[in-house]
């Protein structure tokens, strides 16, 4: 078992390296599936079987002490060299093997509930949602807001609330889904959505905008212009360059339903399918988003983005950004 455990460890070891030097993709929920699966089954080998043989052998050890000691007495020798409770105590020692493995599972079990059901920490690894989230924002996902879903096939199984207009969301990537992407929620199912001259429109209706002035944007070296735009019951900031930029239809992919979007130089309107949601980073000239590679299905919603809970480069990030 000992080599079984070292093999387990290695393959692991392997699989880190390889997903931490980009030589494929890691998924984290089904590692810590299969973590979870095998230290469960350590666990129980040594909660059932390899625990009660070594209390087995350590009674033996006793049993045998004390019937060398009563002949020992019998025979008049009084005083007898060598304590067992050394011996007993090296019996019942877990191996560390199982230390490794049946130890560790209370832990990532504890971990792989809370990370499927509760609250999922990511990283905010580009400018998009710029200037709601930072790059470098540590931000906290709450899993059953939208609703209960499996972990790893991602299956919802219980309803909670709807996705409303104005959630901050993180979901998988519907051109590969290996990758979470965050963005704010647009459009609903049913709406009609319009982004015409850098005016963003839901079934006809402009998104109320106030305008704060412009701000130095650090990560394209511009002076963008920003703007506190209201959707439904949420008001966010959202930034775009001063100067409104003709669309480019080039950058659009062939994406799923694309035949619901109408596109020209001065924007696009869609009309969202069914079970789906148009998604736009807050950063609008600087994000990749639904514009380019369509509608988010909800089966891909991985839940509500809601709390930064580190920034090491700015400690001050830390709290709500609603």
């Amino acid at each position: 078992m000992s080599a079984l455990t070292a093999a387990l460890y290695g393959a692991l070891i392997v699989y880190l390296g390889g997903w931490y030097l980009d030589y494929w993709y890691g998924n984290f929920s089904l590692l810590l599936f299969i973590l979870s699966a095998v230290t469960c089954a350590f666990w129980l080998a040594e909660r059932f079987r390899f625990r009660p043989a070594r209390e087995k052998a350590a009674r033996q050890l006793e049993a045998g002490d004390a019937a060398r000691r009563a002949e020992l007495a019998r025979l008049g020798i009084d005083k007898v060299d060598g304590d067992v409770a050394e011996a007993r105590d090296k019996v019942l020692q877990q191996p560390w093997w199982l230390d490794w493995t049946a130890g560790l599972f209370p832990v990532i079990i504890v971990v792989f509930v809370m990370r499927s059901f509760l609250f999922e920490p990511f990283k905010i690894p580009s400018g998009s949602m710029i200037p709601t989230l930072q790059i470098g924002d540590l931000i906290l996902v709450n899993k059953f807001h939208y609703g209960i879903r499996l972990p790893v096939i991602n299956k919802k199984i219980i309803d909670n609330h709807e996705l409303q207009r104005g959630d901050v969301v993180v979901f998988r990537y519907p051109v590969d889904p290996r990758m979470d992407y965050i963005k704010r929620v647009v459009g609903l199912p049913g709406d009609e959505v319009s982004y015409l001259n850098a005016q963003l429109k839901i079934n006809g209706q402009p998104a109320p905008l106030t305008s704060l002035g412009e701000a130095y944007d650090d990560e394209s070296i511009h002076y963008m212009a920003q703007f506190s735009e209201q959707l439904g019951p949420v008001e966010h900031r959202i930034q775009r360059r001063p100067q409104i930029a003709p669309f480019n239809e080039m950058q659009v992919s062939r994406f799923p339903q694309r035949e619901l979007c109408r596109y020209s130089i001065e924007g696009f309107v869609c009309k969202v399918p069914p079970g789906h949601y148009f998604m736009m980073g807050d950063n609008r000239d600087n994000s990749l988003d639904s514009r380019y590679w369509g509608f988010v299905p909800d089966e891909n919603v991985v839940g509500k983005a809601f709390f930064i809970w580190m920034n090491f480069g700015n400690l001050g990030r830390i709290g709500s950004f609603h």
